[in-house]
């Protein structure tokens, strides 16, 4: 089984979205054979993904920063969109944290890292605005060696 995940910023300005989804459904659709994907389905670039990657027919794993990550959403669009993926995941890996810190978010991030076959990441490649940010993840992918396809549009930056 082809195993992608996801790592990408939870603000996402209009004018990447249509690029975005573009380089998702290539990434996502044109596999032989069963795909999952990893997503730790916060708002933004993970959620995208996860509908995408649903659309595509893969297998959805979320993995879970921290106990209280519901608490974490700032819309109730955003977490109600969290909860029906939830519904829809073939299986969820919860990290060992009771609440959401950069620790819990940089873990997650490394596990999804370490169990898939290709990252992408939804970001603008500017610096990580925190630990466990889009950018530290990418380099911890880097790192460890895992293919990484950056999706964004040029010339665009986040708020």
């Amino acid at each position: 089984m082809k195993r992608i995940g996801v790592t990408g910023h939870r603000s996402l300005p209009d004018s990447v979205l249509g690029p975005v989804e573009s380089g998702l459904r290539a990434v996502l659709g044109g596999h032989d054979g069963p795909l999952e994907a990893l997503s730790s389905l916060a708002e933004g670039a993970d959620q995208l993904f996860a509908c995408v990657a649903l659309e595509c027919g893969a297998d959805l794993t979320v993995v879970i920063p921290s106990g209280d990550y519901e608490d974490g959403f700032e819309s109730a669009e955003a977490l109600a969109r969290y909860r029906q993926l939830r519904t829809q995941a073939a299986q969820e890996v919860r990290m060992d944290f009771p609440r959401s810190t950069d620790e819990a978010y940089y873990a997650a991030g490394t596990y999804i890292a370490d169990s898939c076959d290709r990252l992408v990441a939804v970001w603008d490649g500017q610096p990580a605005r925190g630990h466990g940010g889009t950018a530290e993840i990418v380099a911890y992918a880097r790192a460890i060696g895992k293919p990484v396809t950056v999706l964004w549009r040029e010339g665009v930056t986040r708020d």
